[in-house]
């Protein structure tokens, strides 16, 4: 009886996301907006069947709304987490059964899709979400980044999921088609750099041909193709330039070969990596393609990463191009997001620059209706304790596609549970 009241709370949580959102106001904080209205001091935040309804000063509050007083403190669009495997890996370390990000098998690679093995209810999520994360751009394992061996080069299909732990928590599937070149690609493959690019191209080029002569492949009258069909026709969207080509790259001269080949074939890139990236800032910016950055990559870990430094995300993002910044892969460490966009503060980024490189940047990278506190937006937004990017700031209030959502994991939980040597006594044992 004593877990009741954080039962009744989670009940409640579910019953009233699956009913749909409250109308709130989230009233007296400073809206971190990311759109046109800046930041607003003393703001609020009107919120109505899970959308953004308005924003603004002196704002009437609707009857019967309930009120979130955020008492002056910042407030900001929900907290992305890209390029993780959240909802999709248990255990980071030890426990293949639990890792559904890694899926590409010999007849499926690019098809592979990520979102049909995501777990709403893993253990990993709360805690992220505790940490201000409200959504996740969840990627398939790169080639190359498990003891798996093989000739494919596509990881598969990325998606986002809203973090709110429901059966209807993903928001899009097959938002990019992964794949990794570089030192990791070419180990899993057994060759180089040279010829992981030369198989990137012809993956792509065998993809052209499957499209303009499908019924000869039906008919077997064409030559044998290196991918199955179901990877064919997932490449399709990919040289229609519909789907975006997440591309795990990171020295200059392979970021370069990258864009080239993305300029022949009309194709919708994103950069992974890029740890050198700075060093064709203004190329990269140029050419319109967003970057995925991880602001720690200082030291390397390959020869390829050897020109690495901590003002990456910085440099890229002063010269114009989208920067996304991204937490450490395992989905352990997703809700560090926001100390990685403290760190590219720390070295030369524009606080608000970084904190629209973990909620706007990303929503727009990926194609979600999220990421900026304007009419019309889903509601995700975090009322944060003090500085979102110091590592002592917590989120007071985390809300959801305009519903509130618990600060609790199964970790508190047993916590609480076992907090008192009674408690540890089997219930026939306990005093009354």
């Amino acid at each position: 009886m004593k877990f009741a009241p954080t039962l009744l709370c989670a009940a409640a949580w579910l019953t009233a996301a699956a009913a749909g959102a409250d109308t709130i106001a989230v009233t007296h904080g400073q809206i971190v907006t990311l759109g046109g209205a800046g930041t607003i001091n003393n703001g609020t935040v009107i919120i109505k069947d899970g959308l953004i309804a308005a924003v603004g000063a002196n704002l009437a509050i609707p009857q019967g709304a309930r009120i979130i007083d955020a008492g002056g403190h910042v407030v900001t669009p929900g907290v992305v987490a890209s390029d993780t495997n959240l909802g999709a890996r248990e255990v980071s370390e030890g426990e293949a059964s639990t890792a559904d990000d890694a899926g590409a098998t010999e007849q499926i690679s690019a098809a592979f899709d990520v979102s049909l093995g995501i777990n709403p209810a893993s253990m990993v999520i709360p805690v992220a979400r505790m940490g201000g994360v409200t959504r996740a751009v969840v990627t398939p394992e790169l080639p190359g980044h498990g003891d798996k061996k093989g000739d494919k080069l596509f990881a598969g299909q990325a998606a986002v999921i809203d973090l709110s732990g429901n059966a209807n928590s993903l928001s899009r599937t097959r938002v990019a088609v992964v794949a990794e070149l570089g030192t990791s690609a070419a180990s899993h493959l057994g060759g180089s750099h040279a010829s992981v690019l030369q198989l990137l191209e012809a993956d792509l080029d065998e993809a052209l041909s499957y499209a303009a002569n499908k019924g000869g492949y039906e008919k077997g009258a064409h030559r044998p193709y290196r991918q199955s069909k179901e990877d064919l026709e997932a490449l399709q969207p990919v040289l229609a330039g519909q789907e975006p080509l997440l591309v795990g790259v990171h020295r200059v001269a392979d970021i370069r070969r990258v864009i080239a080949l993305g300029r022949r074939l009309k194709l919708k890139l994103i950069l992974s990596g890029a740890e050198e990236g700075w060093m064709m800032a203004s190329e990269i910016a140029a050419a319109g393609i967003p970057v995925l950055i991880d602001p720690q990559a200082n030291l390397p870990e390959q020869f390829e990463e050897l020109n690495s430094r901590l003002e990456n995300a910085a440099l890229l993002q002063k010269a114009g191009a989208v920067v996304v910044i991204v937490p450490p892969h395992n989905a352990d460490y997703a809700r560090q997001v926001r100390y990685n966009a403290g760190y590219a503060v720390a070295h030369g980024m524009a606080w608000e620059a970084a904190i629209a490189a973990i909620a706007r940047n990303p929503a727009q990278v990926f194609g979600f209706n999220a990421g900026r506190i304007e009419p019309g937006s889903e509601a995700d937004l975090v009322v944060w304790s003090g500085d979102p990017l110091e590592m002592l700031t917590l989120p007071e209030h985390v809300l959801i596609k305009g519903v509130e959502a618990p600060l609790t994991s199964r970790a508190q939980e047993l916590a609480r549970r076992y907090a008192t040597p009674e408690a540890q006594l089997p219930p026939a044992y306990r005093h009354n």
